[in-house]
């Protein structure tokens, strides 16, 4: 039975995007008499196992159509040997057709994109009086107000959806709309998380250090504590949106999460993985105390570590942007400078997280107005050049989506501790503000 539990815990994990330990043979009280047993036993084995399978399709199937992937659950039910003869895989078929019935052509001009950046684990370290705290203040959202942000849009409806769900890259590299069904008072979303590299200047200051994979494979954050412990749990957002999907799958639409938008020059994920950490050349100040204080510091070792995360989040629903290798501002500076940072993002940061066809601007600063971009633009021409179709700025509107023949692009709204000061107004669709304020935030939060 333990045996039958651990499969189906594991068929879980892999349609919610998550881990879970499967026992061994050993830790199942399993010998080598008991595998060699009779006849009898071995029939008894037998019929476990065709229940473990039929439970194991139910599962998936469920969870496909708990995220309105009615049409691949069916077709995965349909698959099986036994459809015609069993009753449960019947009827839940018959159920996702129905639900097909319901489903509406949600507008793609009307989906809303809000983004967050490293969120505060420890307020009392973010808001301590030093002279990084405006700067926290004005920009990190804490985990706090994250949990109640994502349990108020649950509960009015909001579900989860990618860029590549609203515009699709077509064989010859144009691009054409997508379509996004979902039932009838359900609201699709896109979410972003900037610059998830954990940046030296960020250490002691109440932020996670790096995401990890625990004993589970579960992908979490570690924190170091003030005695230098190093704690792992749920200290960032992918973590924290792992679980809450796990525990309600239908925030997700067809498996999605959310897009990482990635610099380089720190390294990704919290590991120091870009080339100056290996040849230690034109280190920064912070870079080389690193590198002092870990003597034993090994490149190869933290890339491979880098891409082992990479991987897994990739496989349970997690995307990446660049947002530029520099964190560099793409309206100010000249198309050269872009193609010299991204040729840094493509050797040093794409091996470990993967080629992306999204750009997320740095600052919101963008590469064209809103008239839309041309290859007249020598900076877009260059990123459409290297592949990329999806691009996003920062506005303050609830709406912003452009979808052309040559690239999707959309607007992105700030989740923060200045727009919930100031302009909380702007939000209102979304939540209100007093109900999320984490009041250990000092105010006034600085002006920009």
């Amino acid at each position: 039975m333990r045996k039958r539990t651990a499969i189906l815990a594991l068929a879980l994990s892999l349609i919610l995007g998550n881990s879970v330990y499967v026992p061994a043979a050993e830790d199942t009280g399993e010998t080598a008499a008991q595998e060699t047993a009779g006849t009898e036993e071995t029939q008894a084995e037998q019929t476990e196992e065709a229940a473990v399978s039929s439970d194991t399709v139910l599962l998936n199937a469920q969870i496909m159509y708990a995220q309105y992937n009615y049409d691949a659950a069916i077709q995965y039910l349909k698959s099986q040997p036994d459809f015609d003869v069993n009753k449960d895989y019947m009827d839940l078929a018959a159920k996702c057709q129905v639900a097909k019935g319901s489903l509406v052509e949600y507008p793609l001009e009307q989906v809303t994109h809000v983004f967050f950046h490293t969120l505060i684990k420890d307020t009392s370290k973010a808001f301590d009086g030093d002279s990084d705290e405006a700067g926290y203040n004005q920009m990190m959202t804490t985990i706090d107000e994250f949990n109640r942000i994502i349990q108020i849009l649950y509960d009015k409806g909001y579900v989860l959806v990618s860029p590549h769900d609203m515009a699709t890259v077509n064989e010859d590299g144009t691009m054409s709309r997508g379509k996004i069904l979902l039932p009838e008072g359900k609201t699709p979303f896109v979410l972003s998380q900037d610059d998830v590299s954990y940046y030296h200047y960020m250490d002691g200051d109440g932020f996670a250090s790096r995401l990890v994979l625990d004993e589970n494979g579960q992908v979490k954050a570690e924190y170091i504590e003030d005695d230098g412990t190093v704690s792992v749990g749920n200290y960032d957002m992918v973590p924290i949106l792992d679980e809450f999907i796990s525990q309600h799958p239908d925030f997700s639409y067809r498996g999605r999460k959310g897009v990482l938008a990635m610099t380089g020059y720190n390294g990704v994920l919290g590991y120091r993985t870009d080339i100056a950490y290996k040849t230690g050349e034109n280190l920064q100040d912070n870079q080389r105390e690193f590198l002092e204080s870990h003597p034993d510091f090994d490149y190869e070792a933290e890339v491979a570590e880098a891409t082992k995360v990479a991987e897994a989040m990739k496989a349970t629903g997690w995307e990446f942007a660049s947002h530029t290798w520099g964190h560099m501002n793409a309206t100010d500076r000249s198309a050269e400078d872009l193609q010299t940072d991204n040729e840094k993002w493509e050797a040093y940061v794409a091996p470990i997280l993967g080629k992306t066809d999204m750009i997320i601007f740095a600052f919101g600063a963008d590469i064209g107005g809103w008239e839309g971009y041309s290859m007249d633009n020598p900076k877009f021409a260059y990123y459409k050049s290297r592949g990329y179709n999806y691009y996003c700025n920062v506005d303050s509107s609830q709406y912003f989506v452009q979808i052309t023949d040559e690239y999707f692009r959309q607007g992105r709204r700030n989740l923060d501790g200045y727009r919930m000061y100031y302009n909380p107004d702007l939000l209102s669709d979304l939540f209100d503000v007093s109900e999320v304020w984490d009041s250990t935030r000092p105010t006034p939060v600085p002006e920009m």
